[in-house]
């Protein structure tokens, strides 16, 4: 049973292959939060954050990525919803060195919309800014690298297990996110806040996707989760 649970996992899991994407490009990486908090997005270019934006408005994110040019936007929302249940292959698939990564799990699209709490407005949230940036020409990552833009979905935890080459804890949140930016030699002095670092962390994974070295996660049905490669 373990060898056919890991036999799964390596169908599921696949190393970026591709020639590097051209030095000095621009990448952005985005958090995503519900109506109320919105977007916060973080330009990276030639591993320098060089510029940040907050916004409610996906049009205006967006806009603010074709501004700065950017080659992929990383983005840390689910880029599909669960066909078969409450959650997607992806997250269940989603580990470092054979151990799991815990997170998000999406549920199934009409499951989200019956939720009455609206705990799920920040993916629908999230979906709004994959269809803006698509319609701008960002094509949203099937597992096949494209010469144009490109849209990723990316999760900041699994970032820094990918930059520590192993599961770290997540908490607390804001001190290890950071500490794991600083060890790689990025400066978050221009970070205001923890949805600024995670955005940061998106871009690093847009980055490291740029120059193929990324693992994706899941299938094309219900969409990839895009993760550097350990010790980066």
């Amino acid at each position: 049973m373990l060898s056919q649970q890991r036999t799964v996992l390596e169908l599921n899991r696949k190393i970026g292959r591709c020639n590097a994407g051209q030095p000095g490009a621009m990448v952005v990486g985005i958090d995503v939060g519900g109506k109320r908090k919105g977007f916060h997005a973080v330009a990276l270019l030639d591993g320098c954050f060089v510029d940040k934006k907050a916004d409610s408005d996906p049009e205006v994110i967006v806009n603010w990525c074709i501004g700065h040019g950017a080659k992929v936007v990383a983005v840390d929302a689910p880029c599909r919803w669960s066909l078969s249940g409450k959650s997607r292959l992806a997250e269940r698939a989603l580990e470092i060195a054979g151990e799991k990564i815990h997170c998000f799990a999406t549920p199934t699209y009409e499951d989200a919309l019956a939720n009455k709490k609206r705990f799920y407005d920040w993916v629908f949230n999230g979906e709004k800014l994959y269809r803006r940036l698509e319609s701008h020409q960002y094509l949203r990552f099937n597992d096949e690298q494209t010469k144009g833009q490109t849209c990723i979905e990316t999760f900041p935890h699994a970032v820094v297990c990918a930059m520590a080459g192993r599961v770290v804890a997540a908490k607390p949140k804001a001190s290890v996110r950071r500490k794991a930016l600083r060890n790689k030699g990025y400066d978050d002095s221009s970070l205001p806040n923890i949805d600024f670092v995670d955005a940061a962390l998106c871009a690093v994974a847009a980055d490291e996707f740029r120059k193929c070295r990324y693992r994706s996660y899941g299938n094309r049905d219900e969409g990839y989760i895009v993760v550097p490669v350990p010790g980066i």
